[in-house]
């Protein structure tokens, strides 16, 4: 059975982070067979971090972050179609294009996309962006450099509060409107959200937190916004970076567990259909999967994190190709990191996944720190402020299920910071114009089940 999984056809559907690591692992693990990668852009894979960041500062161009390529991985690139549909029973994807591509095994990596204003002839105003690809990029990139009066930017999570840091550092007013309480809220909670929005406003940004936007303004050209307060946001650029919509629409008629929270699977990274029976030739992998993790009571988590794409992508790639007892789980434990306004933040665990937190080293007013998340007494998440070389010692903690509060002089010898741990304060994420990069998403394979008993 091994070296009949080492033949046959692999068909991967996404060409960018998860896709790529996938196909050169099939290859690293001895799989000889037809490797056919789908993706919807036309671009070969690339790196999407560096797109908030040194491609807005002009510092790298946006066509100029391809992904390195461990090994050739040998196969056939069917870039710039997308997938239009899958049918399961005759084995085979769908294409734009009209011509079906079959397969034998079929791995999920189509990611997410940015979430667009929902005023399609607002949305329509030159002026008007999201970020995303690179494509994005390369156009936000553009007119940042040709020296706006200010830009909007609509939501403050990573991508938003990222975006409005490269506005700074260039000289160019920004506007940042957040329907919640603050920024980075529903990734971090509300302690560290007071420090990201100390940042914000100490380096000149016009952070509106609470209000929503009502209306985008021009005439062809976008000019402005009206907010809910009443007060109206004259500028030349407006960037919507509202979180992202996972790309599982093409699935609707497919039978499997697919929706707008991701393609549910199983720990070995195998889609289950939607009434929760898991498939042997359908895996997922990447920001579009759902996954259920032990350490966060085995709720389903999706992500969306550069690391956890490439780890998954492995697991996906080792479970093809192997069966029974050789087979492993996906179980890394998530770990993201941002750079905004001077300050590199990196998170482990789950910090949504809380109801309280200690700040263990450091402090919020150094702008120097370490949070540690606790989830009925147990270690879930640690958070760090330009303290990222402890990030290691807090993931142990969290994969050993350790008590919370971390005893007095944990990881350095020295006295917790906060004497008592206070409220994380994680918001419901529905009141918020940026998602969680991390979301907790209950335990069922799929909401939208149908019973149908046999006759």
């Amino acid at each position: 059975m091994r070296d009949d999984l080492r033949q046959g056809r692999i068909v991967i559907v996404g060409a960018s982070l998860a896709g790529l690591r996938a196909a050169e692992t099939l290859r690293e693990e001895g799989f000889a067979g037809t490797l056919t990668v789908i993706g919807d852009e036309p671009h070969p894979p690339y790196d999407r971090p560096p797109l908030s960041k040194q491609v807005l500062l002009g510092k790298v161009a946006a066509d100029a972050t391809a992904l390195p390529v461990r090994r050739d991985p040998g196969a056939q690139w069917r870039l710039g179609v997308r997938a239009t549909g899958l049918d399961p029973v005759g084995k085979q994807v769908l294409l734009a294009d009209g011509e079906p591509v079959p397969y034998d095994r079929l791995l999920i990596a189509t990611g997410t996309r940015a979430r667009p204003w929902p005023d399609p002839a607002e949305a329509a105003l030159d002026g008007v962006v999201t970020l995303r690809t690179s494509d994005d990029a390369g156009r936000l990139a553009e007119r940042l450099a040709a020296g706006p009066r200010r830009v909007l930017v609509i939501g403050a999570g990573f991508t938003g509060s990222e975006i409005a840091s490269a506005c700074r550092e260039l000289g160019i007013e920004v506007t940042v409107a957040e329907r919640g309480p603050g920024p980075l809220v529903g990734a971090l909670g509300g302690t560290l959200s007071k420090l990201a929005a100390a940042l914000q406003w100490a380096h000149g940004v016009d952070l509106r937190c609470g209000v929503t936007v009502t209306a985008l303004r021009g005439d062809g050209r976008f000019t402005g916004a009206d907010l809910s307060d009443g007060s109206r946001v004259d500028a030349d650029v407006c960037v919507v970076a509202m979180g992202a919509v996972r790309n599982t629409e093409w699935l609707a008629d497919s039978g499997l567990a697919a929706g707008r929270l991701g393609i549910a699977c199983d720990a070995g990274c195998r889609v289950f259909d939607r009434y929760g029976i898991v498939t042997d030739d359908v895996f997922v992998a990447g920001d579009v999967a759902r996954f259920p993790h032990p350490l966060f009571e085995y709720q389903m988590i999706s992500l969306e994190h550069w690391g956890n794409a490439v780890e998954q992508a492995g697991v996906a790639a080792h479970n093809m190709v192997n069966t029974g007892p050789s087979r492993r789980p996906h179980l890394a434990v998530p770990v993201f990191w941002s750079s905004q306004f001077g300050i590199n933040i990196k998170s482990v665990g789950v910090p949504t996944f809380s109801d309280q937190v200690v700040v263990a080293q450091g402090s919020l007013g150094e702008r120097r720190l370490v949070a540690v998340y606790g989830h009925q007494g147990r270690v879930t998440a640690a958070v760090t402020v330009n303290m990222g070389k402890w990030l290691e010692y807090y993931q142990g903690l969290i994969e050993m299920a350790a008590p919370f509060p971390p005893g007095p002089g944990a990881a350095d010898g020295r006295p917790l910071v906060t004497e008592f741990p206070v409220p994380s304060n994680v918001p419901d994420p529905r009141g918020l114009f940026h998602g969680p990069t991390v979301a907790l998403t209950g335990y069922l394979p799929d909401r939208r089940l149908t019973v149908v008993r046999p006759g």
